[in-house]
């Protein structure tokens, strides 16, 4: 599994959600990409919410499928 340094959205409160930076991602065997950071706990989330290259917008949210999963348990 390569790693790489990702964004993930974040759905934030009452100002919107953000991507925030300073994430290693990994495509796992399960579903879902593996993300890790000092200050936040590992998890597995959907691919939807990581993006690999920094975007333009930091507060335009992606595609959010209807029904959406967050995060895997």
């Amino acid at each position: 599994m390569e790693k790489k340094k990702a964004w993930v959205w974040f759905k934030g409160g009452l100002k919107g959600g953000s991507w925030v930076s300073g994430f290693i991602a990994s495509k796992t065997n399960e579903d879902g990409i593996l993300i890790e950071r000092t200050d936040f706990v590992t998890c597995r989330v959907p691919e939807w919410r990581v993006k690999f290259d920094e975007p333009f917008n930091k507060k335009e949210s992606p595609q959010i499928p209807q029904d959406a999963i967050w995060k895997y348990f």
